[in-house]
């Protein structure tokens, strides 16, 4: 479906009606709904391929464009000639969504169609490493077509998580994962909200068969429940809650991305959390990268301030297209009142990324860890591969060196260090 944005201001109240008259400032589109998922598989690094059906309007054509700008092959977007593609115009003022318009058709798809759909996929499904099904109740994806494609990820040995939609879940029968939200657990069982969550858990295992049930609760964070039902609980760390439009697609594409790398279900739950926390914190639908992942993750974890080369991608990622500074230290530096007041004074002054790099290959485990305490510090490096990796691909924008308690910058000094 294609998400449209209306951005403008309130200033007055109608004459006709007691209602604002927004005046428009902005408007855009891009792609939404397992469009959303897409462009936030990209923003992972994930390869993707996005097989759906859109209509043969403008609205279909600007969402093939937009994917296929964004790399995406559109020879799965499979057009229908009747079929209006769904549009969701969301009117915004001051930071706030007012309404949301929806222009849709809920059609099913005929059983030619769906033959179509099915052939393209069975010629694909053995390249992927995971499927991930968006359920928006739009009548693309009929218990028939579900079926079909949970045999065929089975058949491959090919992990499938489905978003679900409406109240009859046992078409998701034998999935892998099944991700529905609080209300939409609830209502599949047609159970009271005051109802425990472990007994609504058992009977939806029990109506599909899932080899795990993955249930968001919005600020309550994610539950996760296996066969057994035993239960993982992980609470959402957002700093603050905007809109939280899109955030269901955050999960699913980053649980998606992160089994798809071979993780472990509890790691993949616990980053799509976090994912979630970030997303929720901006308005609209927004597509969260591993750059952004990888900073959140370090400021929640102080002792990840010291990287070495088994962690150079995920450094490479955090700063990737952002300035840093460079702070050579001596070997046999110790905290002092200088180097602490170096530390700040390079913080302050130019409010980039500072990194570390002790030239002792044995430096002492107490000064790293006041080091790490420290909030001017961002990373700390201790192995010259490191920073070779580092610097090879990402080049500080100044270098500095203390040396017997002085301080002075290098120019052109990177390849002393390599």
């Amino acid at each position: 479906m294609l998400d449209t944005y209306t951005t403008g201001r309130v200033r007055r109240i109608s004459p006709e009606a007691p209602v604002p008259v927004m005046e428009v400032l902005k408007q855009e589109a891009r792609p939404g709904g397992a469009g959303n998922v897409v462009l936030s598989l990209l923003a992972l690094g994930a390869h993707v391929i996005a097989a759906g059906r859109i209509g043969n309007d403008v609205e279909g054509r600007a969402i093939e464009t937009a994917l296929g700008a964004a790399g995406i092959d559109s020879s799965f977007l499979l057009v229908e000639k009747e079929y209006a593609t769904p549009v969701k115009n969301r009117l915004i003022a001051d930071s706030q969504q007012l309404l949301r318009v929806d222009r849709e058709m809920v059609a099913p798809i005929s059983p030619r169609f769906e033959q179509k759909l099915l052939q393209r996929l069975e010629g694909v499904v053995q390249k992927v490493h995971v499927i991930a099904l968006s359920d928006y109740g739009k009548g693309l994806l009929t218990p028939t077509l579900i079926a079909r494609i949970i045999d065929l990820a089975k058949k491959e040995n090919v992990p499938i998580i489905i978003d679900p939609k409406g109240v009859d879940f046992r078409k998701y029968r034998g999935a892998t994962i099944l991700k529905p939200n609080l209300s939409e657990a609830y209502a599949a069982v047609q159970m009271g909200l005051k109802e425990p969550l472990e007994a609504v858990a058992a009977k939806i295992h029990q109506i599909t068969d899932v080899d795990y049930l993955l249930i968001t609760r919005s600020e309550a964070g994610i539950s996760l429940f296996d066969k057994s039902l035993r239960r993982w609980d992980f609470p959402v760390r957002s700093k603050e809650v905007i809109d939280v439009t899109g955030a269901g697609d955050t999960v699913l594409a980053v649980v998606s991305a992160a089994l798809a790398n071979r993780l472990d279900l509890s790691s993949a739950v616990q980053l799509a959390n976090i994912a979630a926390g970030i997303a929720i914190e901006r308005l609209g639908c927004a597509q969260i990268t591993l750059a952004e992942l990888a900073c959140r993750l370090l400021e929640f974890d102080g002792d990840s301030k010291v990287f070495d080369e088994n962690h150079a991608f995920a450094l490479r990622e955090v700063l990737k297209g952002k300035p840093y500074v460079l702070l050579v230290l001596s070997k046999g530096q110790k905290m002092s009142n200088v180097l602490f007041r170096t530390l700040r004074s390079l913080k302050g002054d130019l409010r980039e990324h500072l990194v570390v790099y002790a030239r002792d290959g044995h430096i002492d485990d107490e000064f790293v860890h006041l080091l790490s305490s420290l909030q001017e510090v961002d990373t700390i490096i201790l192995q010259p591969d490191s920073l070779k990796k580092l610097c090879e691909t990402v080049h500080p924008s100044g270098i500095y060196f203390l040396e017997r308690e002085k301080l002075r910058k290098e120019e052109g000094a990177l390849g002393i260090l390599l």
